[in-house]
């Protein structure tokens, strides 16, 4: 027996959704900094469409702009209710990281400049900026399917975005080093945290030298497990801070580089628990150290 026409057609539906999916996560994570959050917001876009009636779906003329659309607007509504919730987080709110050899293909679909710290300066942003910014400087949405997600005008997509733009000019990391020299300042980073784990209380002299005069160090532990409360600057006091945690905990852990949003990070077995390093480098110094603690945002971390 021949199945009903539409079968076939949730069939080639679900096979475009599933193609075009990681992609669609990507969008949702760079507008939240939360994989699991981007993860429900494509899933819901996908019940939406799947819903629609047959009569509805043939008017979308395309399936994938209709979606990464929804999924914004999806997005922009939980990005609004997050920062009431981030507003009152215990300490320094960081993004879930995404960690691995590699973006998880399978699951997300990470753009090169999503690093933790850009993420960390989109937060600053309000909901339509930072949307405005992600669809059309990031990901490359006219601003005609900006405004259609936002909400607003074309003309004042384009505002919001060019508005966001300076604001990152002027915060985000800059003079970012190449993806091998990246490497090579995290590596030496790790071997004198492991070196701190010893009865030698490792190189603070050393350690100050790859390190930013302006260096800051945030972690989040979410209230969850120990974390400074508020962030730790100047190479000094970070300096301090690195290798007193790596005193604490270096005789439990172990530290392994990994990749942590695309580029060279750590991630620290420790206690029981994990830690996740996210470093920034210019000029072969790190500039920034983001250390996400809390368990909640590492359930998907191996």
């Amino acid at each position: 027996m021949s199945r009903p026409p539409y079968v076939n057609g949730d069939e080639a539906l679900a096979a475009e959704f599933g193609a075009i999916r990681p992609r669609l996560v990507g969008v949702a994570y760079g507008l939240l900094g939360s994989v699991d959050e981007a993860e429900d917001v494509v899933q819901d876009a996908w019940f939406r469409l799947f819903r629609l009636g047959g009569a509805e779906r043939s008017e979308i003329g395309d399936v994938t702009g209709w979606l990464v659309v929804t999924v914004s607007r999806l997005a922009l509504d939980v990005l609004r209710s997050a920062r009431v919730r981030r507003e009152e987080y215990v300490g320094p709110w960081l993004p879930e990281p995404v960690v691995g050899e590699g973006d998880p293909a399978d699951r997300v679909t990470l753009d090169e400049s999503m690093s933790l710290a850009m993420l960390v300066v989109l937060e600053s942003l309000s909901p339509a900026e930072r949307t405005s910014f992600v669809l059309h400087d990031v990901f490359g949405l006219p601003f005609e399917e900006v405004a259609r997600a936002v909400g607003r005008s074309a003309a004042a997509c384009r505002q919001l975005a060019a508005r966001a733009r300076g604001h990152v000019a002027a915060r985000a990391p800059r003079f970012e080093v190449d993806e091998a020299e990246h490497r090579r300042v995290v590596e030496a980073f790790a071997r004198i945290v492991r070196d701190g784990t010893g009865d030698g209380g490792g190189d603070i002299g050393a350690l100050t030298a790859l390190l930013d005069p302006d260096v800051v160090l945030r972690s989040d532990g979410g209230g969850v497990v120990g974390a400074a409360r508020r962030p730790v600057r100047g190479s000094d006091r970070v300096g301090r801070f690195v290798l007193g945690v790596a005193r604490k905990y270096g005789g439990t852990g172990r530290l392994t580089v990994t990749t942590v949003n695309g580029r060279a990070g750590l991630l620290w077995a420790r206690n029981g628990g994990l830690a996740v390093y996210a470093l920034t480098v210019s000029e072969s110094r790190i500039t920034g150290i983001d250390i996400v603690m809390n368990p909640e945002k590492l359930r998907s971390v191996r």
